[in-house]
């Protein structure tokens, strides 16, 4: 029983590793993460306040909320 209990936790790790640590999960979570900036910076959170709670440049930030398809392509990249 612990043998077959193993090897199906060693199937969720892997599930769990593949969906967190894959490159399309990474970029899931960029896309959130910079549409909720973007929100932010709509509601009235100014730019330097974005920059410096995400540890992102203020000028990134500028170009995540000017040209957002462009700066997921380069992120990606």
């Amino acid at each position: 029983m612990n043998d077959a209990l193993g090897w199906l936790l060693l199937r969720v790790a892997v599930v769990l590793h593949r969906a967190v640590a894959s490159r399309e999960a990474t970029r899931r979570a960029r896309r959130r993460r910079n549409e909720a900036l973007r929100r932010a910076h709509r509601r009235g959170v100014p730019v330097e306040v974005l920059a410096a709670r995400l540890g992102l440049t203020q000028s990134w930030v500028r170009y995540v909320i000017r040209d957002p398809e462009k700066a997921a392509v380069e992120e990606a990249a």
